[in-house]
Parts: C-alpha cells; sequence; structure tokens
C-alpha cells in the first residue's frame, strides 16, 4: 500500500473513535484490579459482551484455577483468507489507584482533557483492547469483511504475574491456535518513534526475610544482639557490586545469546542518558557510566537483578530506640530468554549459604515467567514493522527484548508463533501511576495501524 492508503486508514480511524471511546469508558468504569480481586467477573463479562456484540463469537473460560480468560473470535469475511489468523493478546486487570489522592480526576471515570484521555487502564491495557476491537469493526465493514480470522486472548491475571495463564494456553491450544500474534502494549519514546518489540523478560518475584528475634529489643543491647535490617543489608550486597554486576555465580549461565541481527538492531536503538537523568531526575550516575558497557545491549539482553524495597524496624516520626525483630526486602531477577526461574532461584540460595546468609528466608512470590524473543527475520516481524513505517511519520524502532515481563513465552513456545507488541501509549502515559493517560491523536493512530497491518497480513501466505 502507498502513503495515501495509510492516510485513508487515518481518515476511517476518526470513524472508528467513537467506538473506541465508548468501550474504553465502559471498561474504565470497571475497577478490575486483580491485586485486590475486585470486579474480576464483571470485566470478563464486559470483553465477553464487547465481541459479541460487534458480531464476533466469544467464550469465557473459567474452569481452571485463576482469573478467566475470554476467547474472541472474528471469523474472515467474503473478500478475506479464511487460512489466515491474527490473535490478539490482551488483558482486562488493571493496577490498584492508590495513591488515590493524586489523581486529578476520578480514576474509575474515564475523563478527556488537553487533548488526552485520563482514567485507570487507558493505557494499559484497555485502550488497546478498544483500539483493536474498534479496527475489527472498522474492517468489517469494509467490501468483503475482514481480510483474516481474528482471534482474541483477554486476561485477567498480567498486573500479578499472570500465574495462571500457561495452563489455559495449554488446554485451549486449538482455540488459541493463529499465525502470528500481536501483544499488548506499545508506545511512543521522548523522539515521538512508535515502539514495537519482539521480546519480553521473564520474572522471579521474592522476599528476603531476616528474622532476629521473636520481639523488638531495647537498642542499648546493640553491642552484642544481631540486627536483622542491618544483616539483610549486608547480604543485599552481597549479591551486586558498586557497577550493577551481579556476584551471583552462574547467574548469567543460561541466557540465550543475542544474534548479530539483534545486537545490531539494539545498538540502533536511540539513547540519550542525560535526557533520561532530566526526565526522571536522577542524582546518581548511571550504573553503565561506572561499567562502561552500553546501556542499549544491558537492557535488552542481561539479565537483570534488583532490589524493590525493604521494610524493618521504626520507620514513624521521631526517635524509638530499638533493634527489630525482623527485615524483610522484596527482589526482582528479569531474566533473559532460555533462563529458567527456579534454576535462578537455586543459585540465590546457594549464594546466600555460601556467604554465612543460611539463615535469610526466601519466600517466592512469583516465579512461572520465562523471557522470550521473535525471530527478528520472521515476515510477520517484517510485516508489523513495515506498516508502522508507513503510518508514523516520526520514526519506529524494533526492539528484540524488551525489559518489561509477561507471559509471552507461554503464547509463544505452546502456540509455535511470533509475536510482536505494537500500541497507543506514549513515554507520559504514566502506566501503574496516578493520572495515566493517552493521547487522542495516539488511540487514532493505533485503530488505523491495526487496520492496516491486518489488511496486509490478510496478504501473507499461512505458516501453518
Amino acid at each position: 500500500m502507498s502513503s495515501k492508503e495509510a492516510d485513508r486508514w487515518l481518515q476511517a480511524a476518526e470513524e472508528a473513535y467513537p467506538l473506541a471511546v465508548r468501550l474504553l469508558g465502559e471498561m474504565v468504569a470497571i475497577p478490575s484490579v486483580a491485586a485486590q480481586h475486585r470486579e474480576i467477573p464483571a470485566a470478563a463479562s464486559y470483553v465477553k459482551r464487547s465481541v459479541e456484540a460487534l458480531g464476533g463469537e466469544a467464550l469465557i473460560y473459567d474452569d481452571l484455577p485463576g482469573n478467566p480468560v475470554v476467547y474472541g473470535f472474528f471469523a474472515a469475511g467474503p473478500g478475506g483468507d479464511a487460512d489466515r489468523t491474527l490473535l490478539f493478546y490482551n488483558h482486562y486487570d488493571v493496577q490498584p489507584e492508590e495513591p488515590a489522592e493524586e489523581w486529578e480526576s476520578p480514576p474509575f471515570a474515564l475523563t478527556e482533557r488537553e487533548g488526552k484521555l485520563f482514567g485507570r487502564g487507558v493505557g494499559d491495557n484497555k485502550g488497546d483492547i478498544a483500539a483493536r476491537l474498534a479496527a475489527v469493526d472498522l474492517l468489517r465493514r469494509q467490501p468483503g469483511g475482514l481480510p483474516c480470522n481474528v482471534k482474541f486472548m483477554v486476561e485477567g491475571e498480567e498486573e500479578i504475574g499472570s500465574p495462571n495463564l500457561a495452563p489455559y494456553v495449554a488446554r485451549y491450544a486449538e482455540s488459541f491456535a493463529a499465525d502470528a500474534c500481536i501483544w499488548e502494549f506499545g508506545y511512543k519514546d521522548e523522539g515521538e518513534r512508535q515502539g514495537l518489540v519482539a521480546g519480553l523478560r521473564g520474572l522471579l518475584y521474592l522476599e528476603l526475610v531476616c528474622k532476629g528475634a521473636d520481639q523488638d529489643q531495647h537498642s542499648l543491647a546493640g553491642g552484642y544482639i544481631d540486627n536483622p535490617v542491618l544483616r539483610l543489608a549486608h547480604a543485599l550486597s552481597s549479591l551486586k557490586d558498586p557497577n550493577g554486576e551481579v556476584l551471583v555465580a552462574g547467574f548469567h549461565d543460561d541466557a540465550q545469546a543475542p544474534t548479530p541481527e539483534e545486537l545490531e538492531a539494539v545498538r540502533q536503538l536511540p539513547f540519550d542518558g542525560e535526557a533520561i537523568k532530566r526526565l526522571y531526575g536522577l542524582r546518581l550516575p548511571l550504573l553503565t557510566e561506572r561499567s562502561g558497557k552500553d546501556p542499549r545491549v544491558v537492557t535488552a539482553f542481561e539479565s537483570l537483578l534488583t532490589v524493590c524495597g525493604i521494610q524493618g524496624g521504626y520507620t514513624g516520626s521521631g526517635a524509638k530506640t530499638l533493634i527489630p525483630s525482623e527485615a524483610m526486602a522484596k527482589v526482582e531477577a528479569r531474566l533473559a530468554a532460555g533462563q529458567e526461574p527456579q534454576r535462578i532461584l537455586e543459585l540465590l540460595r546457594a549464594h546466600l549459604d555460601r556467604h554465612g546468609y543460611d539463615d535469610i528466608q526466601i519466600r517466592v512470590l512469583n516465579d512461572r515467567q520465562r523471557g522470550f524473543r521473535s525471530d527478528l527475520s520472521d515476515p510477520f516481524v517484517q510485516l508489523v514493522r513495515s506498516t508502522a513505517e508507513e503510518l508514523y511519520p516520526d520514526g519506529v524502532t524494533l526492539t528484540p527484548s524488551h525489559p518489561g515481563c509477561g507471559p509471552m513465552y507461554d503464547l509463544g513456545s505452546v502456540l509455535q508463533l511470533p509475536i510482536v507488541s505494537t500500541g497507543i501509549g506514549w513515554i507520559g502515559s504514566r502506566y501503574h501511576a496516578p493520572n495515566e493517560n493517552v493521547r487522542i491523536a495516539d488511540l487514532k493512530q493505533g485503530i488505523a495501524h491495526i487496520a492496516l497491518l491486518l489488511s496486509r497480513f490478510g496478504g501473507q501466505p499461512s505458516t501453518n
């Protein structure tokens, strides 16, 4: 298609926008917070009804542990290719709204101001559900109808690590079988370049607990009673050196090495360290400034170990002289493709024991996500990129592996298909934070890109 054809889809997206914003408003009004078990059945039912209202078939799978998974299906039109199927993966659950007092408008009421739409889930991930449904409806109303079959998998536990999705994928693999998959998210960077992602990290999330006594002690005994907060801090400091290098033996051993094509793609990505410092108000040097490593390569391919929080002792106002009885730290490992969370857990346990911290307990919160990368040379990956380049005038980036986590491995390995992520966000969308938002223009572009992609995809030969 020519750039004029891309412009035609952008014009058509104007017509599809009212449907998208209606769907989005109705979804945002459902506070489907997985972490708090709020309104999950209502959100799943809404997605099912929406698919059916637009002429598709829908089912709710809820016969396994965890939140329901919604299946949606739209058949290719009379002018389309019924042998081609594109799968969309999305999630209807959202993050909690806290801190609620920092929202400038009600988090569960879609609000428009200054060319943006605000509300919990507008960017992550209900806005993309709405955009994709609107694009499908737009194509169904064209002469010849949908150019291929379209399926939806919409789950309800992504924001808590998708702990129960894999069994659903395994049981219903035939239902969700497709030639390729578009993943749930995407956003424009600080240079307004549309980001595409062909891989995600795995995740191991745990708590390290150091218990020193049954109760807090007076600090006058600090000369002979060990302090769990300090002991835990020492244990944590043994995990990484000052340059950010992970010191756990074998931590990187099983990571899938990047191909030359993947390395070249990553080295072409923009990275402005000074701009990042200004954007986030960073007061410390970047770790890669000390290590001398390329931050783009580290972010894409190296396994990452992060202390997310520490709790222990008295932190209220004023002074309280005590030795805490217990300290706890939350730690995550973002794993490269090829790594098993259970193996990393074993290495962490061995590291703590070897350094004299065998008393520190490990509580596992999530050990079920593995990393995944699609082949950048796959025709579908190239199709997503080429259609995005036609539609987004400020440029496109293609990342072989995003540092974010998700159940991409569960789909890619079982369904055996290429996966690329794209979406309607921007660098200021404030995912997981108060005042989450998307720009209206980006939402319309997202509708147009999905329509353009589907129209092209229907013309590709089937790989299954």
